[in-house]
């Protein structure tokens, strides 16, 4: 089999004009409003040269190259190179979101005995499908991890300060309000519903915490 464009890793433009899109990381790319870039992205708050991410033997990294409205990495903004992990975002000022996937592959299958539900996940790729049909733009880092551990724990109740600390990290955590957890949950509640109306799979339990419902297939 030759080396083909899923073994290298990809990034996916998320909110902003070049929403969707998705660019195979098999050599530098030069992101910036000038015709040439390799991503380019039309708004008046990105340079024209803007960003370059560039894979190397040890990883990918990526650079803000003196942009005007400046590159973050994570919401930080960059001041030097850095290594892309998997998972990351990337925003182009405040113009154009990414995230840097380590690898695209297709519909995956259920793990570790998992069993296949209407809902399933794949952690590497970070994509959702909801009754066989992916969830597209891609859900956001939180949402993903929010859903994630409820997907591990399909049926459990995770209380709402493990989902939490889970989301937003120890360091964090102890500033994040019940509002905040109660936009998340509402949000990934519309994402699902918008591909599967006629299922709630995330159940608050009253004073407990949420559960994930994922029946099977055929159910």
């Amino acid at each position: 089999m030759t080396h083909h464009e899923d073994d290298f890793p990809i990034l996916v433009a998320q909110d902003g004009p070049l929403k969707g899109q998705r660019w195979s990381l098999n050599r530098a790319l030069m992101v910036g409003r000038d015709p040439t870039c390799d991503i380019n992205v039309q708004d008046r708050q990105v340079s024209r040269f803007h960003a370059r991410i560039t894979p190397t033997p040890e990883g990918v990294t990526v650079e803000d190259l003196g942009s005007k409205n400046g590159t973050n990495h994570n919401g930080n903004e960059l001041t030097g190179p850095v290594m892309l992990q998997d998972g990351d975002t990337l925003g182009i000022s405040v113009a154009q979101q990414f995230i840097f996937l380590t690898s695209d592959s297709t519909m995956p299958l259920a793990e570790g005995g998992l069993r296949p539900g209407r809902l399933m996940m794949e952690q590497k790729s970070r994509r959702v499908w909801v009754n066989q049909q992916q969830v597209t733009p891609p859900l956001s880092a939180q949402q993903f991890k929010l859903l994630w551990l409820l997907y591990e724990n399909q049926g459990q109740v995770i209380s709402r300060m493990d989902l939490v600390s889970v989301v937003w990290g120890d360091e964090q955590s102890a500033g994040v309000s019940e509002q905040a957890l109660d936009a998340l949950i509402r949000r990934l509640r519309d994402r699902l519903a918008a591909l599967d109306p006629t299922h709630q799979y995330i159940d608050s339990v009253r004073g407990h915490g949420v559960r994930l419902d994922n029946p099977s297939i055929n159910g």
